[in-house]
């Protein structure tokens, strides 16, 4: 059982907390464009720059703390973002003032549907899962060498199931994105999410070792039960 008893645990898990809050509340409100050398313009939704630095911190407190810490922050992160959707939408439900006439650009910037906020948390906590598990396997495969195969591994496979789970459950037959367009965008986020994992690359090993250095730390689920639902 994982005891809290590590110098930094918490403070990971706060930062997990804050990006995936933040990316999902801020981030989908705005589709930006960029011109990209090689690639040309390029359409995506905002939240795709810093969404992936939670599957980041997943693969850090799954390499350092093991999967069983990594699932307790999974969950918390969960029941935020369930709470922070829900406030969200009560907030925008609730009547404005005769004399404020913003109404209209707060639905735009925080009213996500009840279907798009449903889809974001189950992609989600399938996603993390997916990438902590994988990592998790993947470290006694590995024996604890190639790191970078495992924080690359790990985010290919949840970035696949969270991207693949979220449009269709999302967007199919609402028009906001055609259906026979929703595989290339799965495709052009789930490229995006991941190369931006692989940029992070050097940054996620100086904090893997300062951890595993600081908590005296390396954990191996050797003997763990990667049931996602235990919450011990």
């Amino acid at each position: 059982m994982f005891k809290n008893q590590y110098r930094y645990y918490d403070l990971v898990m706060a930062a997990f907390v804050t990006v995936l809050i933040t990316s999902n509340l801020i981030g989908p409100a705005k589709i930006s464009q960029l011109e990209v050398p090689f690639f040309g313009l390029l359409t995506f939704g905002a939240g795709v720059l810093f969404f992936p630095i939670s599957f980041i911190f997943g693969d850090i407190l799954t390499e350092v703390y093991g999967y069983a810490a990594s699932r307790r922050v999974i969950w918390a992160g969960f029941v935020a973002l369930a709470f922070a959707s829900f406030m969200a939408w009560m907030i925008v439900a609730l009547p404005p003032a005769p004399y404020w006439h913003n109404q209209e650009a707060y639905e735009i910037a925080f009213g996500s549907a009840w279907r798009v906020s449903l889809a974001s948390l189950v992609a989600f906590a399938a996603g993390e899962f997916v990438n902590s598990f994988v990592m998790a396997k993947m470290k006694i495969m590995t024996k604890g060498k190639y790191l970078w195969s495992r924080t690359i591994g790990s985010t290919v496979a949840g970035e696949a199931i969270d991207s693949i789970l979220f449009y269709p459950l999302a967007f199919y037959n609402s028009g906001v994105i055609p259906n026979d367009k929703l595989i290339l965008v799965v495709i052009a986020q789930f490229i995006a999410k991941t190369s931006i994992e692989i940029l992070f690359t050097p940054a996620i090993y100086k904090i893997i070792a300062f951890l595993k250095k600081k908590e005296n730390l390396d954990h191996f689920d050797t003997h763990t039960n990667f049931n996602p639902f235990i919450f011990k």
